[in-house]
């Protein structure tokens, strides 16, 4: 049985973590908007854009070892621990977001570093990564991470992909 305490402070995490997960938007606003913007609807048609498997952003070209850079990895842990684990699994179950496991298979390092850095772009104008909103339906939210910290992540989840 859980002491008043302890159902305090996990009610207090489980508010912190659905918190960092949310759009952050005004609900009285989203009640008085139109249906059709309830859903993907309201995102304008973007011309297709030619699907390179770079992704949409600052990242053009990604150098990556044979090996792991073990610092590196540690440094993205630390920021994943932080800014992505409440919504992705390093597994391929999903929470919020899709999990993680084989994702440096399936993506090429650029388009997950521009997902990570730029992901309202990415959803727009990206054909990998509208097909993820359809499929997750919830918009991956900027956690204002710069390239270096993407590289960091990036290195972490090849880690974790090297590792399973």
């Amino acid at each position: 049985m859980l002491k008043p305490a302890q159902l305090g402070v996990m009610a207090i995490f489980c508010s912190a973590i659905l918190f960092s997960c949310s759009s952050g938007g005004n609900e009285e606003q989203a009640a008085d908007a139109p249906q059709e913007e309830a859903g993907l609807a309201h995102q304008e048609e973007a011309a297709p854009a030619e699907d390179n498997g770079l992704g949409i952003g600052p990242v053009t070209s990604v150098e990556v070892g044979e090996g792991i850079d073990q610092a590196l990895a540690d440094n993205g842990k630390s920021i994943f621990e932080g800014k992505c684990s409440a919504c992705h699994q390093l597994s391929d179950q999903k929470i919020v977001g899709p999990g993680l496991a084989g994702v440096t298979e399936r993506r090429k390092p650029e388009w997950i570093m521009n997902m990570i850095i730029n992901p309202e772009q990415m959803t727009k104008e990206d054909p990998t990564a509208k097909k993820l909103l359809a499929e997750h339906l919830t918009q991956m939210t900027n956690q204002n991470v710069n390239e270096q910290d993407a590289r960091a992540i990036l290195e972490f989840l090849r880690q974790n992909d090297k590792n399973s």
